[in-house]
């Protein structure tokens, strides 16, 4: 695809991006697919389909208590269980203001690892990355389940796959999470101000309405995903029926602001 060819110009010192279909086809590849990245926050979308599986497999429901005084699984899921962004301090009650909280995935994390009785990164990878082949991605030893997954393009292709067509997952149970949940909350979208409503599924991102935002103004509402501090992101259209996948080496900032609605307008104009 010619569209990935923009991440040439983007102010990093290196950059690998991908398209996948629906069906699982690779539309395109640029950049070294190959290499680790740090994921940042893209960690996210792995360590709540970890959560999804083991909801399926019994491990724990997603009403069970979880986090602060009347918050649960899906609370945490959704960033609505009130922990502030990266201490463990109540900042509201659970179901009344989206905050995003990478403290509220290490609580996640943790609840999971008790209730399976082994650590979080090991179920992650027993659960998700062993089954769809993603021997390039890891969460290092004791690392955050929020934000310290390091990945390659590769195997991102194959979890954006997954995403389209679940294999591990009951398809009704990722519909669920990549709708809204505890809708009309606001809260602020970090690195785009604040959103009403900042709309989310369980551990995914949703565009709806968003303005500014860090997909393209050619997304579909139902457009889901994530993005990370690292310059990273993941986004999955079901209306393009497809997903992208783009990881660099330079922490987001300004640079990113224009360039990646640009980047996802032209892949989108691309895939027609």
């Amino acid at each position: 695809m010619e569209s990935l060819r923009l991440i040439e110009q983007w102010p990093v010192p290196t950059a690998a991006a991908a398209v996948v279909r629906q069906d699982g086809t690779v539309a395109g590849t640029h950049g070294p697919t190959g290499r680790a990245f740090r994921l940042a926050s893209v960690t996210k979308p792995l360590t709540a389909y970890a959560a999804l599986v083991a909801y399926e497999e019994g491990v724990f429901e997603l009403d069970d208590p979880a986090g602060p005084d009347g918050s649960t699984v899906r609370h945490l899921l959704a960033h609505a269980s009130g922990l502030a962004f990266d201490e463990h301090r109540v900042m509201a009650a659970p179901g009344t203001r989206r905050l995003y909280s990478n403290a509220g995935f290490e609580v996640l994390g943790e609840h999971l690892a008790k209730a399976a009785g082994i650590p979080f990164a090991e179920y992650l990878r027993q659960a998700v990355l062993e089954p769809l082949g993603m021997t390039g991605t890891a969460l290092a030893g004791a690392g955050s389940p929020a934000a310290d997954g390091v990945s390659t393009v590769d195997d991102l292709v194959r979890f954006a796959a997954e995403l389209q067509a679940p294999r591990l997952l009951h398809p009704s149970t990722l519909a669920t999470a990549t709708s809204v949940v505890f809708p009309g909350l606001k809260g602020v979208l970090p690195g785009y101000g604040h959103q009403n409503p900042n709309d989310w599924g369980l551990g995914y991102e949703i565009r709806a309405a968003k303005s500014p935002h860090w997909t393209g103004s050619l997304s579909s509402p139902a457009t889901y995903g994530h993005f990370g501090q690292s310059g990273t992101f993941l986004w999955v259209d079901p209306a393009a029926r497809a997903a992208c996948v783009a990881l660099t080496d330079r922490d987001f900032g300004e640079w990113a602001v224009p360039l990646w609605p640009r980047f996802t307008d032209a892949v989108l104009t691309e895939l027609g």
